[in-house]
């Protein structure tokens, strides 16, 4: 059964975005590799930091996986989620989202110290490693992280609670992924894309089938924003479903300040995307509480 979403004020960052109709697509986060640590207990607004895992491992973590590709979330089950602070097995998940080369495999460890002997830099690049082994379904992380955002929490939770009980391990509540004025949010693994506006229904789709659904998709994690946004529409255009037939190359910026890209199919089909981004007015709430300010969007002027 499809879970209503919790009423939220007119004033909460995703009720604004909602009703000024804020583009979806462009607004994933990007990373090639996500690595996720099962971490039970509360956490803070910066998580990884105020959680109850060691605050030395978890500054260690963020400072090994800068600047590699790789983003460290945390995850937990849904419902209670005690930290009964001794040791105890957790769930990892290490997943690189490159087009044919995708994977997404799990480990299990007692102490997340374990982690650090992680190479980074071959994780970015997509290097398995020897890391666990592999996963054949997909896993969707939902953001929950209410200290981050309140709305992430409230429309979030219900649905991972609903999803649970047929999906098991195959659904998470996460921290922060980005964007939380598009809350719910969630990441799809290991293709790495990103969804908002999320309903127990749409969420239940995207576990129980391959195909890319463009409906409310911010984009695919392994490109940036005018790449995501470039991809998403070469597959509204052809009708493209799977996830693993399109590359984007690096945009390039023209001298009309206009982002290029090129997007190209494995049948050797190809496209060129000219991307608009701008700030799009009125200025409005990154997040809850935060200060209003302008928002960039990225649109399609056309595709050669």
């Amino acid at each position: 059964m499809a879970t209503t979403p919790p009423a939220l004020p007119a004033t909460a960052c995703s009720a604004v975005s909602r009703a000024l109709d804020e583009p979806f697509a462009g607004s994933a986060a990007t990373a090639t590799t996500w690595l996720c640590l099962e971490q039970p207990g509360p956490w803070g607004r910066d998580a990884l930091t105020q959680s109850h895992l060691d605050t030395g491992v978890a500054a260690e973590l963020t400072a090994r996986a800068k600047g590699t590709g790789v983003r460290v979330v945390l995850i937990r089950r849904p419902g209670p989620h005690p930290d009964r602070h001794r040791p105890t097995p957790r769930q990892v998940y290490l997943a690189h989202t490159t087009p044919g080369r995708a994977f997404l495999r799990r480990d299990t460890f007692t102490d997340p110290k374990l982690l650090l002997d992680l190479d980074f830099p071959a994780a970015g690049a997509g290097e398995v490693g020897g890391f666990g082994e592999p996963v054949t379904w997909p896993v969707l992380l939902v953001c929950t992280n209410g200290r981050r955002d309140l709305c992430c929490a409230v429309r979030g939770r219900p649905i991972v609670a609903d999803l649970a009980t047929t999906h098991g391990d195959a659904v998470w509540e996460c921290t922060h992924i980005g964007g939380h004025r598009f809350a719910p949010t969630g990441l799809l693994l290991p293709t790495g894309y990103t969804y908002g506006d999320l309903t127990t229904d749409r969420a239940r789709a995207l576990l129980t089938g391959t195909a890319v659904r463009t409906d409310r998709c911010r984009g695919r994690s392994t490109w940036p924003p005018a790449g995501q946004t470039a991809e998403l529409a070469v597959r509204d255009l052809t009708n493209t479903t799977h996830p693993d037939v399109l590359r984007v190359r690096d945009p390039e910026l023209d001298d009309d300040g206009h982002w290029r890209v090129a997007v190209t199919h494995v049948d050797g089909r190809g496209w060129r995307v000219t991307i608009a981004e701008h700030h799009t007015g009125p200025d409005r709430p990154a997040s809850c509480g935060a200060t209003p300010g302008p928002v960039t969007t990225h649109h399609v002027i056309r595709i050669d």
